[in-house]
């Protein structure tokens, strides 16, 4: 099993709870990535919202392609993912950012295609947003638009959303940079399907897990493509000495303090993601269903249940927490020897 984490540029991934020391900010960031990828951990996602779902529309929010690319530069081995919405990016254009940022982290750079689902957000930046179909139809033309840059010169497309004609990108990136994407939907499943190198799941039960990977297994056989590269999963992970601490702090982040806060956030994610479970108040106290996996005990537990997630098919954990330097640090410590 390898980790990975979350990098905050939101702050705090807790809704209900304001004491927590982790901070939306770049030295925070830097100092962070440094740390984890000296502890073992192998990668970071570098989530994109322009409005902070967390702690609501009036609090702060990094760009995460800023902080992806000073990360890509001050580190030396993590895998730097950014999260990518298509209708937030000129596709040409972003080719060019992403196989330059390539060149500078050495081919460590990797994008998390993201079909977007914040309406309300889109409307504030004054950026179109399409049903959830037509969604992932774009985010396929999408990545087939950006892999093409890549590999010819010059490159021609005509589809749905784009159409390019003898059309130069260089450079080219001395790698493929991978494509990670996640989606729940029959739509969003089989675009994947086609689109993606490795799949990424919201935090889940054993038993959903292991529907997903075997379903999606089945469709890239389908298709007659490759395999996935790999599955991942998002977590938020509460590892304390005893049970009974670990089970305290759960009580603690998920008692809702103030609902109205990020009211609108939580009905335009449950409204237009096509989930295929119900998200609960309680699994909207942080973000991705992070709790559903109930990482939550001590070491010898939670690498006891992280066993049984390998078992399954996965292979990538993500993590989020709180404080996250500390937390971060006390899980690489007392959890990854035992996994």
């Amino acid at each position: 099993m390898k980790f990975g984490y979350w990098t905050p540029v939101f702050g705090s991934w807790l809704r209900n709870v304001d004491e927590d020391s982790t901070q939306g900010t770049w030295t925070y960031c830097k100092e962070l990535a440094l740390r984890a990828e000296h502890l073992g951990y192998v990668l970071t996602l570098v989530p994109e919202l322009y409005l902070n779902d967390i702690k609501g529309h009036k609090a702060p929010a990094l760009d995460a392609w800023a902080v992806a690319n000073g990360l890509a530069a001050v580190t030396q081995r993590l895998e730097i993912l950014a999260a990518l919405r298509p209708q937030y990016h000129q596709v040409a254009l972003t080719a060019k950012q992403i196989a330059t940022i390539s060149q500078i982290c050495g081919g460590r750079f990797s994008i998390n295609m993201v079909s977007a689902w914040w309406e309300e957000e889109a409307r504030q930046y004054g950026i179109n947003f399409d049903g959830h179909d037509d969604r992932y139809t774009l985010t396929r033309e999408y990545t087939e638009v950006l892999r093409g840059f890549w590999e010819q010169s010059p490159f021609s497309y005509k589809g749905k959303y784009f159409e390019f004609a003898n059309s130069y990108n260089e450079p080219k990136p001395q790698k493929m940079p991978l494509v990670y994407a996640g989606g729940e939907s029959e739509v969003g499943r089989e675009a994947i399907t086609h689109f993606a190198d490795k799949y990424l799941m919201h935090g889940g039960t054993l038993e959903e897990v292991r529907e997903k990977i075997a379903d999606m297994k089945a469709r890239k056989q389908r298709a007659g493509l490759p395999p996935f590269g790999g599955f991942g999963m998002a977590v938020y992970m509460i590892v304390r000495q005893s049970e009974q601490e670990a089970r305290e702090e759960l009580e603690r982040i998920t008692t809702i303090k103030n609902y109205a806060e990020y009211e609108n956030s939580y009905k335009d994610f449950t409204g237009n993601s096509n989930l295929d479970v119900e998200i609960s108040k309680y699994d909207y106290s942080v973000s991705n269903r992070g709790l559903r996996p109930q990482l939550v005990g001590t070491p010898k537990q939670v690498a006891e249940k992280i066993r049984a997630y390998k078992e399954a098919g996965l292979d990538l954990l993500i993590v989020q927490c709180a404080n996250m330097q500390e937390e971060l640090e006390y899980i690489a410590k007392e959890v990854f020897p035992l996994v």
